[in-house]
């Protein structure tokens, strides 16, 4: 079993009669299947006009409900949870239990994580485990993952853009929520123009660098891993050599 503390995370505690149904008109994701014990679901919350805001677990560890945030977005989190909560029966209030996360067989009170079987097992209180030093950017890379704050850009990003369908973190038969209709519209598009995509990469480039397909825009380069990095491209312009700062970028292995 490799695991590690996971140090950038906060936990809000959730109860009250009404906590599962208010969260469930919220955000992006399915949350009934929670109710029948314990499980995890990675969803977000989105702006009216459908987009990112904020994505984060929401956990059942049996009977208690958790929601699992990267810690600089919980007080955002936490006020806007309170604008909408209104007069409905719910209490937010933060936790202090560890956040441990691994690979390899999970132990007792693990579950996995929903989003991709290479991201392993998260598990909440409990022993922290060793510090195995297991390079996450690198499995994000590997599978066109978004990290918070980084591909997942607040008041920017596209949630269907980034990849919330193959990560399973948005359900189009749940109902309505925060940002639904603009979610659902881009959905039942022919094609995405736009998408975050892993490219191969050479040479020198920062983080953010803007990408250019010849002398045109066509997107931003964030996390790299190797000759490896994630891209958020125009997908018609993407269809050549690239640069980003000194660096030459290709789409696909």
């Amino acid at each position: 079993m490799d695991g590690e503390r996971t140090d950038n995370r906060a936990l809000i505690g959730l109860s009250g009669a009404d906590a599962p149904g208010f969260l469930q008109g919220l955000v992006t994701n399915d949350l009934r299947p929670l109710g029948a014990g314990e499980g995890i679901v990675w969803t977000a919350l989105l702006t009216p006009q459908g987009k990112y805001l904020v994505d984060f677990f929401v956990v059942n560890t049996g009977g208690r409900w958790l929601i699992d945030v990267k810690d600089s977005f919980a007080p955002g989190l936490l006020k806007r949870l309170a604008m909408y909560r209104l007069r409905a029966d719910v209490q937010l209030a933060p936790e202090t239990m560890a956040v441990t996360r691994g690979l390899g067989p999970p132990p007792p009170g693990a579950l996995a994580d929903p989003r991709h079987a290479a991201l392993g097992w998260r598990r909440y209180g409990g022993p922290e485990g060793a510090d195995p030093a297991i390079d996450w950017d690198a499995i994000r890379v590997a599978h066109v993952i978004p990290e918070t704050g980084i591909e997942l850009i607040p008041d920017e990003t596209y949630i269907l853009e980034a990849g919330f369908e193959a990560l399973h973190g948005v359900d189009f038969r749940k109902g309505c929520y925060v940002g639904q209709e603009v979610t659902a519209r881009m959905k039942h598009k022919t094609d995405l123009r736009k998408g975050l995509v892993r490219v191969r990469i050479e040479g020198q480039a920062e983080p953010g660098a803007e990408i250019l397909a010849g002398d045109r825009p066509a997107g931003h380069l964030f996390t790299r891993s190797g000759d490896q990095a994630l891209a958020h491209l125009r997908l018609d312009r993407a269809t050549g050599e690239m640069r980003a700062g000194q660096a030459r970028l290709w789409l696909g292995e």
